[in-house]
Order: C-alpha cells, then structure tokens, then sequence
C-alpha cells in the first residue's frame, strides 16, 4: 500500500501540474506500475489488459468487466477498489470515467478519442524504481537466469531451435515468469540474423538464445551462448570485442547522462576494436523496467539515464551478442540476470557472462 500510494501521489502532483482531472492508466505496463506488480494481461500479444487504472485527485478505481472483478480483486489487486460493469455494455465505463472527470481534462498512456497524451515528468516516472520494485527486479532476474542456464544445459546439438525455445519457455513458466520474447539461433542462422526467431532446424555445433523475461510488469533482458565445441579464436575474439563495447557502455552509465551520449561511447568502442560503424546493423539497448526498452539510445536522443534506473545494453557483431539487465545506482551497477552456475570471464573488473562450453 505504501508503494501505491507514493506512485498515487505522483500521478496526482502531475495532474494538478498540468491542470487535468484524471489518468486512465490502459496499459499492461502502466497498469503493473500502478499496482506494484499487478498484471491486466490476458491475452499475451495485446499491449493493453483487462483492466485500467483510473486516478483523480481524490479517489483512484481499477476499471474492468464482471468477467475479470472477483479474479483480479482475489489475485492481482487487492489494494484498490474495482467498479465493473456488464462484459456486453462498455458504454457505463465511459460514463463512470466523465463522471468522476466531471468535465476536466483526462490524459491518458494510450489517449483515445479527446484524451490528452500523460504529462512528459509522469510519462518518466517510472524510469526510477522504488526499494520493493528493486527486489522484484533482483528476484525476477534472478529466476530467469536460471532458467536459461537449465535449457542451455538440457539442450542437444540435434535439438531444433524451436525445441531449445520450448525447454526455454518452460523454464520460465514454471517459475512464474513470462517468456515476453524469446530468440533463438543455431549454429547456421546465428551469423546471419540480429534478431532470430526460432525456426525448425537443427541447433549444431552452437547456438544463441536471448530472454525478455517478465514478472510483475517488469522484464528482464539478456543473452546467452553456448557450445558443443571449442570455440575458434575468431569466435573468442568478436565475443571480447562486444564485452569491451558494453564495458564502454557501462562507464558512461551514470544517472543524467543523455542516451546520445552512451551511444557516441559504444560507436568510439567499436572503432577502437577494428569494427567501425558496427552500431548500424542492431540497436546497442538502452533503460528498461516496465518495458523491454523504455527508450533506444539513439543518435541525438537527449533523453537521460535515471537514478535507480535499470539498463540492458546490446552491443552485438555477426555470430555474437552481449546483454544483461542492470540497476544504476549513482555511478554504479547491480547486476540482476546473474546465475551463480553460468561461467563467466572479468572484464574490466567486472564479472560477465562467458560462453557456455559442453
């Protein structure tokens, strides 16, 4: 209650800021926000849920349809009264909300109709993560990295890239966790694609698989490699030379450092390291939380690093990738998709995931 009064509270400064009535909060990710890690979500590919968030000055309500009332006041959102109306009539809902906007401005995440787009310092707010919201990350990414440890450790180099995707998922839904995306590439497709979705043939002699993993409405994003085999130094390589991309990357992650700016320092890495230009074939990451990239870092984005912010850089070659999600805390980072189990190798002092050999 104390985390969603403080988030009530900051709707509310805003509202008043801007002279609005109201914030229907419609997304599943601003509804997780709002709810300190409820979920809307029923259908998985939909961005908005079952349910809205609505906030005015004084009162703030859960929206939804008798089909959802008893389930999400049981399971997901006891804090908050629910108003539902019949699943066949939506009209009442639109009533209920004029009503308690009483003729004043309403802004929303998805604005529909003559809604108004969320005031940019809210639209921010959840860039900075709370103390509860902190250990839901550290336990979130936590649990997904052990899973990814347990499918690359079950797979085989005959399995497909769809079978690796299936081990993958399960992993994941047994552990409460969301398979938001899930990439996969086999020894053939991993030097041809940035962005591989799992087809039907075999893994071989190595494979990539990354996770967006979600949990509470946050995700956590990451990538593993694994081998059968020796890797060739010419795979040895281009695996220090993204390490040392991202290392770059993480020396200019400091709160209030514009997103430009960590991206200039990843394109001077590449080129120290014989790849110029190499930013250009994959976006190289940027802040996450309640989505799997809340901004790309891109040239001339002035948009800035926040204090208690998590990151997941990207930087990527062909046959190659590096991403872990991270906390920033002032000038430094808290590593939270960190399995115990995976091997890793130091860089620049800090621990980072290795290539899995078996």
């Amino acid at each position: 209650m104390t985390e969603i009064a403080d988030k009530l509270a900051k709707v509310r400064r805003e509202l008043h800021a801007s002279q609005l009535a109201a914030a229907r909060l419609r997304g599943s990710d601003w509804f997780a926000w709002a709810t300190a890690g409820g979920s809307s979500v029923v259908l998985a590919t939909s961005e908005t849920g079952v349910a809205e968030v609505l906030i005015t000055a004084d009162e703030a309500w859960v929206l939804t349809d008798a089909i959802e009332h008893d389930r999400l006041q049981a399971e997901e959102i006891a804090e908050l009264p629910i108003w539902s109306h019949p699943w066949a009539t939506p009209e009442p809902r639109e009533q209920f909300v004029a009503r308690c906007a009483a003729g004043g401005r309403v802004a929303s995440d998805r604005p529909q109709a003559d809604e108004l787009p969320l005031p940019s310092p809210l639209a921010r707010a959840r860039w900075s993560l709370t103390g509860p919201e902190q250990e839901r990350y550290r336990r979130l990414g936590r649990a997904a990295a052990q899973a990814m440890t347990a499918a690359l450790q079950a797979a085989r180099p005959e399995w497909t890239e769809l079978q690796l995707a299936g081990a993958g998922s399960e992993a994941l839904w047994s552990r409460g966790i969301e398979p938001a995306l899930i990439l996969v590439a086999g020894e053939r497709r991993l030097p041809l694609h940035r962005h591989p979705t799992p087809r039907d043939e075999p893994l071989g002699a190595r494979a990539m698989m990354v996770f967006c993993a979600r949990r509470h409405g946050l995700y956590a994003c990451f990538t593993r490699h694994l081998y059968f085999r020796t890797p060739t130094p010419e795979e040895r390589r281009a695996a220090a030379v993204v390490a040392e991309v991202e290392a770059a990357a993480f020396a200019a992650s400091v709160p209030g450092t514009p997103l430009s700016a960590v991206l200039a320092a990843m394109t001077a890495a590449y080129a120290r390291a014989g790849q110029p230009g190499a930013e250009a074939a994959h976006h190289q990451g940027g802040p996450c939380g309640y989505a799997a990239r809340e901004a790309i870092a891109r040239p001339g984005n002035s948009e800035s690093l926040a204090e208690d912010g998590a990151v997941a850089w990207n930087p990527s070659l062909p046959g190659t990738k590096i991403e872990d999600t991270a906390l920033l805390h002032g000038g430094a980072l808290e590593f939270v998709t960190v399995d115990p189990a995976w091997p890793t190798v130091s860089v620049h002092g800090r621990p980072r995931p290795d290539l899995l050999v078996r």
